[in-house]
């Protein structure tokens, strides 16, 4: 069965402002060399986050790292593949399929491991309850497709007995609380924003599906951006991985700069850093290569691009557990 052609798309809007901020030239009042990088507001993004709060010590003011904010993935891809921004914090899967129609595209690392609730609104006892339901998801490639995938397989669900259902992920909570859905995979902390205000609870974790780990998120770089730039776009992955790091830190100070990028309280961030972490943002082949074959199967990506041919981590692999260069 052909899952692209099961789902419903809850919302494509695109946001006018994101829009135009996507197609604003860097500032021609600095010499400083300046990267342009899309992100959702998600914890999975957050080492773009410590990145951006410190990037003066990163980088001693010689370079600036731009976040550009969008609402959907949606919205971001099409910039990135329009070369509007140089990169992106991304779905693994969605950077895959832009990877296979021709976008010069590669993977630097992973955004973070785990962190991909299954959520599940208070009346489901169990999980045969979902047939006839709707189960929203973030996009149709991404990881928590595959987790709704092997989910509904493990309860003997029929994948065409829910109704699967494409929505913004700050959208989610809502929406299960007002009974639109009956369930939602999600990225953080929406899952746990969800549990917290009381409108669900947690089914499972990713890691109770997939095998080490279910690659999410990934920073994507556009090949034109790291070959004219091939110093700075190297040390700005190694400065992406060493703030990886930081944001794995349970500190206060940590804390803030979390809130700062994500309008959640302290109960929901909490719970949300409990499940997710940024030790280590390597993508190892074997964990590719489980990925590739599952969209393969699910008949989501045709010719889904070898590990060689997309990831170069070498910046990462290459970095000890301290987040200095070897």
């Amino acid at each position: 069965m052909n899952r692209r052609k099961k789902l419903t798309i809850y919302s494509m809007l695109c946001s006018s402002f994101v829009v135009s901020a996507c197609q604003t030239p860097p500032s021609a009042e600095t010499d400083r060399e300046v990267i342009r990088i899309g992100h959702l507001p998600i914890t999975h993004a957050a080492p773009l986050y410590f990145l951006d709060a410190n990037q003066d010590d990163y980088f001693d003011g010689g370079a600036e790292v731009e976040l550009v904010r969008f609402s959907s993935w949606i919205e971001l891809m099409d910039a990135l593949n329009a070369g509007r921004i140089d990169g992106a914090s991304v779905l693994f899967e969605l950077a895959m399929k832009a990877k296979e129609r021709g976008i010069g595209l590669h993977a630097a690392a992973l955004g973070h491991r785990e962190g991909n609730a299954v959520i599940t609104g208070n009346e489901i006892d169990d999980l045969a309850e979902l047939k006839g339901e709707s189960v929203a998801i973030p996009h149709t490639l991404s990881a928590h497709h595959l987790l709704l995938d092997e989910m509904l397989e493990r309860a003997g669900v029929p994948y065409d007995a829910v109704d699967v259902v494409e929505m913004p992920p700050a959208e989610m909570p809502a929406a299960l609380g007002e009974g639109q859905v009956a369930s939602y995979i999600v990225a953080e902390p929406f899952g746990a924003l969800g549990v917290q205000n009381g409108v669900g609870e947690v089914e499972y974790q990713s890691q109770d599906f997939c095998p080490d780990n279910c690659l999410c998120c990934a920073l994507v770089l556009r090949d034109d951006f790291a070959d004219a730039n091939p110093e700075f776009a190297d040390k700005f992955v190694e400065s992406y991985a060493a703030a990886g790091k930081e944001a794995g830190d349970p500190t206060e100070q940590a804390i803030e700069t979390h809130q700062a990028y994500l309008d959640v309280d302290d109960n929901v961030l909490e719970q949300s850093l409990g499940w997710i972490s940024y030790d280590d943002l390597r993508i190892r082949e074997e964990e590719y290569d489980y990925l590739q074959n599952k969209l393969t199967e699910m008949d989501l990506i045709d010719e889904p691009p070898d590990y060689s041919e997309f990831v170069n981590d070498e910046i990462v692999r290459d970095m000890d557990m301290d987040g200095e260069s070897r």
